[in-house]
């Protein structure tokens, strides 16, 4: 089994309890392990693979529960920088009805992450490099960190994965800035991952089918545009399709995007880079069909974390 090294930010979700209120509203808050690429990992972990996360937390309860949580899950955390001077990042969560969110961010020691932070990382052991950072487009160390650690993997040969995960709070003023970037990143992946609203906003189109086209047009990888309950479209240089959701009742939709790559990574963490280029599209349709599965049990639960304990790769057989 190959070993997986993701990056990008790990940090607090606060999350309001209160069904259907808003955060100036909520007066009930539960504390959840969180981040994107800090979900890939811990989803990996979850379902038996191999795998690092390289972020920067801060010296305060915060930052040591995030260690904590993370090595309870399997995952390993010694690319996890402590920083004395910023305080954990903290992201305030409101959830609808209907599992969907609204978020608010205090941003803190996750884009302090430097270039000396991650030169002691072997890259040599590593086979896949995930981003899936929602923070590493904004200004700071992490961007440039950001960059740098691509091109290292890029190098040593590893199968490059890509999550943009948009959040208008963060760029709602600053949308082309993500979409440069988002591109940037696509067009150097093996493999990526967008949502379907993702999917349009960095191609400028107005359907799926065209934004799947564009991208298309625009990187030689294979991607997955996830469009919730109906599962995703699974695209190939040659073919695509749609490989059909789970129905299930959703309780918290957080994680479940970053379940869905942790599934796609850890399968294709059972190949060499050799073989993976060989997979045929009946088996990317497996690998999505079993990434569905892992976002829809994702959904479940409250806190990403918590659903992850649910995990396994028994699922993939349900």
């Amino acid at each position: 089994m190959n070993k997986i090294l993701c990056i990008g930010e790990a940090l607090i979700d606060m999350i309001c309890t209160d069904k259907n209120s808003s955060l100036s509203n909520g007066e009930h808050f539960l504390k959840k392990a969180g981040g994107a690429p800090t979900n890939v990992a811990a989803a990996i972990a979850a379902l038996g693979g191999k795998v690092e996360i390289a972020a920067k937390v801060g010296d305060d309860p915060f930052g040591h529960h995030l260690i904590e949580v993370l090595k309870n899950i399997g995952v390993s955390t010694q690319s996890i920088s402590i920083d004395s001077h910023h305080f954990t990042t903290i992201a305030f969560v409101s959830l609808m009805e209907n599992g969907e969110r609204d978020f608010y961010f205090n941003r803190g020691a996750d884009c302090m992450l430097t270039k000396e932070d991650v030169a002691q990382i072997d890259l040599s052991t590593f086979s896949i490099s995930h981003f899936g950072s929602a923070t590493a487009f904004l200004p700071g160390e992490l961007q440039s960190t950001y960059e740098y650690v691509l091109h290292q993997a890029i190098q040593h040969g590893h199968f490059i994965s890509f999550d943009p995960n948009y959040r208008e709070l963060l760029f709602g003023k600053n949308k082309d800035v993500f979409i440069q970037h988002s591109i940037g990143f696509i067009q150097q992946s093996h493999f990526f991952k967008v949502s379907d609203q993702e999917a349009l906003l960095i191609t400028g189109k107005n359907t799926v089918d065209e934004a799947a086209a564009a991208l298309r047009k625009m990187s030689d990888a294979v991607f997955a545009i996830t469009l919730g309950k109906e599962g995703a479209l699974l695209s190939t240089k040659e073919n695509s399709c749609i490989v059909p959701g789970i129905n299930i009742q959703a309780i918290d939709t957080t994680g479940a995007g970053d379940a869905f790559v942790g599934a796609v990574l850890f399968q294709l963490s059972q190949f060499n880079r050799t073989d993976i280029s060989k997979l045929s599209m009946d088996d990317w349709k497996q690998i999505v069909s079993n990434a569905n599965k892992a976002g829809a049990r994702t959904c479940e639960y409250m806190g990403a974390m918590e659903a992850f304990k649910h995990l396994s790769k028994t699922i993939f057989n349900a």
